[in-house]
This record gives C-alpha cells, structure tokens and sequence, in this order.
C-alpha cells in the first residue's frame, strides 16, 4: 500500500499592509479616472486631510506627488508595456485594477524604489484595494515587467522611428499621436525640437509666484523664501522661482494677496498687453474671460499704477468669486462683472485695452494637467473654434479706435491661436474685423526664440513656461 506524501502546511494569512501613501495615490488615480477630476485639485485635499491626521510627513507627501503626476504623465507608455504582460485586451481590465497596475510601472520603471519593494508594496495597494483575488493577477503582471527596464521595454513596445514616426514619438514620449502631429506641426522643425517639448511636457513644472506690482516685490519674495529656496524669474520682473517643494501658503505676501502663484508665460503675456503702445487716453482696461483671476489681478496692479480702471468679466458666477479673491485688496479702482463675453453688457468702444484669455484645450498646460493629454480629443477643437472667435470678434468690438487687444490661450494648436486671428481679421464665418497686427515681440524684452512674429508662441522646452500664445491688435476702424 503506497503511503501519502505528507500534505505541506498552509501559509499562515498575512494580513496586506496598508500603505497610506499608495492609498492615497489610488485614491486621487480614480477620482481622475472616475470623475474626470484634476490632479491639481483632488490632490491637494488628500494631502491636507493625510497631514491632519498624522499619517503624512513631507517625505510622504513628496512621495504620493510623484506616483500620482509620474503615472498620468507616463500613461500612454505604461499602458504600452502592461498590454504586452496581460492576456486580454486593457479595455477588459477593471479600471481600479489597471490603476494599481500603472502605479507598480511607474515604480519598477519611473523611480529609483528597489524591485521587490515596488512589487511588494503594489501587491499589497492591491489586496487592499481590489481584493486577494486580483492581487494575484496584479503580482503576476508586474513581474513580468520587471524583467527590463524602461528603455528596454521601450525597444520592444514602440515602433522604429523610420517607420512611423509620430507613433513612435507617442509611445516613447506618453502622448496621444493627434497631439503629437498638432504640437509638431505648430513647433516645425525635425526630430530634435519635438522630442524636447514632449519631454518637457513630462517634467515636474516649477512653482512660480508673482509679486503684484504696488503691493509687493520680487525682491520681498526672495527675502521670504531664502536663497536657497527661491530664484529671480527667467523673464519677468515680478517672478520668483520656488525650489522643488516649497510652499507658497508659507509666504506672507502669498496669505495676504500681495503676490500669488502663477505661471511665468502667464505673467508675460499680462505685461505685454500692458505695455503695448497706445494712442489716447489709456484709462478703462477689461479682461474679459477673466477666471480664475490670475492675470487679471496683475493687470489690475498695471491698471491701478497708472490711474486706470480694470472690468473684469467672467461667464460662471464660481469662476467670479475666485477672480474677486484674486484681486481683492488691490488699490486702484476695479470691478469684477458676473457676464458673457459673447454677449457683453458693456457698450461697443468702452475700453483702451482688452484681455480676451479664450477657452482652449489646454495642450499648452500638459506639464501641470498631464491627465488633460489623455481626455482631450481631436473634435474638442471644433467645439472651441466658435466661441474663441466669437469672444475676439467681441473684444476688437470693446475697444476704442486705435485701441489694444490682446489674444491669449494656453494652447499652441494652430487652430486655436493663428488660425483663429487670422479668421476674424479676414471675415471668416462673420464681418471682418478692422484691426491690425502688432508685434509683440518687443514686449517681450531679453525672451529669446519668440519666432517671425508678429504674434509670440511661447513653449516649455525653449522659455520653461507654459505654451501661452498671444497676439496684439489694434482697432483700426
């Protein structure tokens, strides 16, 4: 009678450790995915409510920031890779399955944490998050990924350059392909300037704060923060440059309203419009789109230092209140409006100049909304097109003969920046609007590689701000 081998004993359970700082990095994950929610926005929050209850340090926090931002920067490459290690399509995968997955990738391929703790650490998110179950499957799958490092798996998951370039550039880089052949044919160039600003788009952007003029100084900025954490801005005279982690809510003049945070290209397009020659009286001023209030707020210190006043209108009353935040305190007369640009209550001619910051996709701004890269959609533009030209048409309306419009967006698509002030200045789908270009570059003083002009795109990789375009005009008629 043959004897049975002796049954090995079972494992004992392990309970799976939960981790706060991957929890919360799946958390903000699905409430992008779920929600179709900012990072920018739903992070924040999280952090906040983890330091309040004593489960976060700075390291902690730093840590969940870069998991967060580094996964939806790298999607599109990660999804690439994970559809080589599972055995169905990605579009079968349970979506919070799929996140915990791209937050393992982004470990094993994206930072310096060690193999086995990147996979023990996501197995565990797993049995925490979505169950025993599918931990396995989730274990399974990255092992398999981390067999190679990233330029490995990039070898074998995107396609030769020669062959197809623009899908190449969109594995390597993590961009849809249509926003790879938009940002390609608005940069020109070869293969060098493209590759840059795709990976410009994937770095972590600066902090910027703007030191309102009248009210505070770049100078008392720098004081505030200390040499070691803060630098002069690259362009603007009113920018300080925070290094990687400081905090903005720490700075006096920040509480009070006195400076704020804000993109240098933002900045730069504000102080432009202010400083664009003008012929007559220079002293009723109107940002039209002007939520959520930065650029209004600087041009409302402008306005305030030269006797002027500013309107500035914004269509959605939550938009309104941030815009009333921002400008509150400043000391010369202004007025925030809760109204339509497409439909104005002011009265045609009222303004010497006129900020139109139109709606856009938002292709200009990937480094600090990288999610946005991957809801955007090539039809978006179509939506967009009407309502960016109706609001120019209306603000070369507002103001005077021999008046100033400034033409701004945070997108570098051609169809959202030149092609639509070429189509108002020609008719295009209404009259033709009587105005003429100015250059802008000259207001732009020391930023290099503004182009043939006369209107300026800026972009991340050449001047490390956002891609803001913008164009001057002047009524003419």
């Amino acid at each position: 009678m043959n004897e049975q081998a002796p049954r090995r004993p079972q494992k004992p359970y392990r309970r799976p450790k939960k981790d706060p700082v991957r929890i919360l990095a799946f958390e903000a994950l699905r409430a992008v995915d779920e929600r179709d929610a900012y990072a920018n926005l739903v992070l924040p929050p999280l952090l906040k409510k983890a330091r309040e209850n004593d489960d976060f340090d700075g390291r902690d926090a730093a840590l969940a920031t870069e998991l967060v931002y580094g996964t939806l920067r790298r999607q599109g490459t990660y999804d690439a890779i994970i559809a080589t290690c599972v055995d169905r399509p990605l579009r079968e995968v349970d979506p919070p399955v799929l996140d915990v997955l791209a937050l393992g990738a982004h470990q094993l391929l994206g930072t310096r944490i060690p193999t086995h703790a990147a996979v023990s650490a996501s197995v565990d998110l797993a049995r925490v998050v979505v169950g025993d179950g599918r931990a396995k499957f989730v274990n399974a799958v990255l092992r398999k990924i981390a067999q190679h490092d990233l330029d490995a798996w990039l070898e074998r998951v995107a396609p030769p350059y020669d062959e197809d370039a623009e899908d190449h550039l969109a594995v390597v880089h993590s961009h849809p392909r249509w926003v790879v052949s938009a940002l390609w044919d608005s940069l020109g160039g070869g293969r060098a300037g493209i590759e840059d600003l795709l990976e410009a788009d994937n770095e972590r952007p600066e902090v910027t704060l703007v030191a309102r003029p009248g009210r505070s100084t770049a100078a008392e900025l720098l004081e505030a923060v200390g040499q070691e954490s803060g630098l002069p801005g690259r362009w603007s005279p009113y920018a300080v440059r925070l290094a990687e982690g400081g905090e903005p809510g720490a700075i006096e003049a920040v509480r009070e309203g006195r400076a704020g945070v804000q993109d240098e290209g933002s900045q730069l397009v504000a102080i432009a419009l202010a400083n664009a020659p003008l012929d007559g009286p220079d002293e009723r001023w109107l940002d039209s789109c002007a939520g959520p209030g930065g650029k209004a707020a600087l041009l409302a210190a402008f306005a305030a230092g030269r006797g002027a006043s500013l309107v500035a209108a914004e269509k959605q009353q939550h938009r309104a209140r941030l815009v009333e935040r921002a400008l509150a305190g400043n000391p010369g007369p202004y007025q925030v409006i809760t109204a339509d640009g497409t439909r104005p209550p002011w009265r045609p001619g009222s303004f010497d100049r006129v900020l139109v910051d139109v709606p856009c996709t938002g292709l200009g701004a990937l480094r600090r909304r990288p999610e946005a890269r991957w809801r955007r959609r090539p039809e978006d533009l179509e939506g967009f097109a009407p309502l960016q030209r109706a609001l120019l048409r209306e603000a070369l309306a507002a103001v005077r003969i021999g008046g100033v419009v400034g033409y701004a967006t945070c997108s570098p698509h051609l169809a959202e920046t030149r092609v639509v002030v070429e189509d108002v200045l020609n008719g295009r789908g209404g009259p033709a609007a009587e105005a003429e270009w100015v250059d802008a570059r000259p207001l732009m003083p020391g930023v290099p590689a503004l182009g043939d002009g006369p209107d300026v795109q800026l972009w991340p990789h050449l001047h490390g701000t956002d891609a803001m375009y913008l164009a001057l005009l002047r009524r003419t008629a």
